[in-house]
């Protein structure tokens, strides 16, 4: 017998379209802009916009909004770079708010 897997994925909320793994989420514990937010090691289906330097809950950081590739609604951020030594870990990683995907065979 052939098991064929089908990773478990999060969406679009605005229009489906796959924008990360589940596999891929280092935590749940994280705050977005309107509310609970995921930290995702990585992200598809994405546009990563200008980066900028935002004062965050954890201090000043570079990031850039994320875009979902299929319809342009803003889903998250992308840390570019952390300021503080403790916070380096967030380098190149993902917030997908919850408020901004809808979550799939989870």
């Amino acid at each position: 017998m052939r098991v064929i897997y089908f990773p478990t994925h999060s969406g679009c909320c605005n229009c489906g379209n796959h924008v990360a793994l589940h596999d891929d989420v280092i935590s749940k514990a994280f705050q977005g802009r309107n509310g609970r937010a995921f930290l995702f090691s990585h992200a598809m289906n994405i546009a990563v916009g200008q980066k900028e330097d935002r004062q965050l809950m954890t201090g000043l950081h570079t990031v850039a909004d994320v875009y979902c590739s299929d319809c342009n609604v803003v889903i998250g951020w992308k840390y570019e770079r952390a300021y503080d030594e403790t916070q380096k870990y967030k380098e190149g990683k993902y917030i997908l708010e919850k408020s901004k995907i809808v979550r799939e065979n989870w």
